[in-house]
């Protein structure tokens, strides 16, 4: 997901002229939430064909040998066919980008304020799952992240950007 260099327009970027052809979506097949959203996503209209690999599977690792299959069960991991590898929230927005009725938003996540939001998607998911009990647990308190953002469960999601006064002062 690159910026469309400039004077082209958003019909430069249509699924005929990108060298991405198929994506390959390795899920949690244990999960509840990734099996619902596997479902969800081969129902909808696809510019891009996705094809679903369960993640730690003999299969995945028999097709992508390259890869930390330990690592794809933690985080959504998405491979392109001449062999991108996406995690996270670049894998979110890459298979929205996928999808027909899906690719503006796609758009719209891949701009720096819109990966702040993908990338807090992730992380509640990430949080849910932890909760359904397939690692340690979550425990309902507030989480911090690094970066500014923090989620409380009673009152959502927050972003409090790094201040010089605590010692976090941002370079760049």
């Amino acid at each position: 997901m690159s910026a469309v260099p400039a004077g082209r327009d958003a019909a430069d970027r249509d699924a005929r002229r990108v060298p991405v052809r198929r994506l390959t979506v390795l899920y949690d097949a244990g999960c509840s939430l990734c099996g619902f959203l596997r479902d969800w996503l081969g129902r909808q209209p696809q510019l891009v064909p996705l094809e679903f690999v369960p993640a730690g599977s003999a299969q995945a690792a028999a097709r992508f040998p390259g890869l930390d299959h330990r690592a794809t069960l933690d985080e959504i991991t998405v491979v392109g066919d001449l062999g991108q590898v996406y995690r996270g929230a670049a894998a979110w927005i890459v298979t929205l980008w996928a999808l027909r009725e899906h690719r503006p938003l796609s758009h719209r996540l891949s701009t720096p304020a819109g990966a702040r939001l993908a990338r807090g998607a992730v992380l509640a998911a990430a949080k849910w799952r932890d909760g359904q009990g397939r690692t340690a647990g979550w425990g309902g308190a507030v989480h911090h992240r690094g970066d500014g953002w923090s989620y409380d469960p009673r009152q959502g999601w927050r972003y409090d950007p790094p201040t010089c006064a605590d010692g976090t002062c941002p370079t760049g």
